[in-house]
């Protein structure tokens, strides 16, 4: 079964100043992505590696609200407050080929799957109705894409590599139990704290490397 990292998600109070923040911290230009019509977000998108990508998100001041909390928790007072002081990351998103499996085997509620689309692109996604999800919003999304090529195929190298992520939870072994019961244990390292997050450890292309938590 394949698991894999498909792409991590920074948010940011607004795309434009965002952009700007992640300019100075990598030394690249993020390139813009799309709209979210369903959430009323709007993103950039950069290739790390093959198959692999970093998304900036952030509310579409253009777009109506929408009819249900938007992802990523972008709605809650808390993490607004805490991106009005610069990108955090807020989520990342597994590749799998067995979506309904993984599904199955969660022992926490990974939201419901919805079947998305844009252009001749489609793929289905766990969304969690609460806009958080489990575990206080560690849990990542996963999603099956109906077919090649990946969407970073059409995306220029950045010279950017994502070295890690890290999962932080006041219960490190809940956080290790769900990763080993879905498969992905590989794919994160798992720290104690005092509340729940995520941190990307990037490495740029001069070599440096960036925390972003």
């Amino acid at each position: 079964m394949l698991n894999e990292i498909d792409h991590v998600t920074i948010g940011a109070a607004d795309l434009a100043s965002g952009a700007e923040d992640m300019r100075r911290l990598v030394g690249i230009d993020m390139p813009l992505g799309g709209k979210h019509a369903d959430m009323s977000t709007h993103n950039r998108v950069m290739r790390t590696t093959d198959g692999e990508f970093l998304e900036l998100i952030a509310i579409d001041p253009e777009a109506p609200t929408p009819g249900r909390p938007r992802w990523f928790g972008l709605d809650l007072p808390a993490r607004r407050a805490r991106l009005a002081q610069g990108p955090a990351p807020v989520g990342w998103v597994i590749r799998t080929d067995d979506l309904d499996g993984v599904v199955a085997r969660s022992p926490v509620d990974l939201g419901p799957v919805k079947a998305m689309s844009r252009g001749t692109r489609s793929w289905r996604l766990t969304v969690p109705d609460d806009g958080v999800g489990a575990l206080g919003g560690i849990v990542p999304g996963f999603i099956e894409w109906d077919g090649p090529p990946h969407p970073s195929a059409g995306m220029q190298p950045s010279g950017l590599v994502l070295e890690a992520v890290i999962v932080r939870h006041p219960d490190p072994a809940a956080v290790a139990d769900f990763l080993a019961a879905v498969g992905i244990a590989p794919l994160a390292a798992v720290e104690e704290a005092a509340a729940p997050g995520l941190a990307f450890i990037l490495r740029r292309p001069d070599g440096t490397r960036r925390v972003l938590a």
